[in-house]
C-alpha cells in the first residue's frame, strides 16, 4: 500500500529526531561527531563517531517496534553501510588507522533506544 505525502513527512520527521537524538546519546557517551547525515555515491551513513582510538559508524532504525527497527538492517543494508564507510575512510584517511565498529540504535514510539554496538562485522 503507498503512502501519502503526509505520511512520509511524519516518517522524515520522526527519523531526523532519531538521528538527533541518537548524536546526543553518543555525545553523552563521550565520542565526538564527525560526520552526520553523509551520502556518498555508495549510500548513506547516518552517523560517523570516534572516542580514542575507535571509530563508528551508526545506523539508526525508527520504526513502529524495536522488532521492525531490527528487520529492516538487512545483508544488503549492512553491505552499503560497510562500503560508505570506506568510501569515507578514503576520502579521510588519517582516520584510516583507527578501531572501526559498526553500531545500530533502534528507535520505536514510546521507549527508550537500543543501542547495538558492534551489529555486524565488515566483510
Amino acid at each position: 500500500m503507498a503512502r501519502t505525502t503526509a505520511e512520509r513527512r511524519r516518517s522524515e520527521a520522526l527519523g531526523r529526531f532519531a538521528e538527533s537524538a541518537t548524536v546526543a546519546l553518543y555525545l553523552c557517551l563521550g565520542y565526538r561527531t564527525l560526520a552526520r547525515r553523509l551520502r556518498t555515491p555508495v549510500g548513506e551513513l547516518d552517523l560517523i563517531v570516534r572516542r580514542g582510538s575507535t571509530l563508528v559508524a551508526v545506523e539508526v532504525k525508527m520504526r513502529e517496534s524495536t522488532d521492525d527497527a531490527v528487520i529492516a538492517i538487512t545483508a544488503r543494508n549492512q553491505r552499503r553501510i560497510v562500503d560508505a564507510t570506506r568510501w569515507w575512510l578514503a576520502l579521510n584517511p588519517t582516520h584510516a588507522r583507527y578501531t572501526i565498529r559498526f553500531d545500530v540504535v533502534l528507535w520505536s514510539p514510546w521507549s527508550w533506544p537500543r543501542r547495538i554496538a558492534g551489529a555486524f562485522e565488515a566483510e
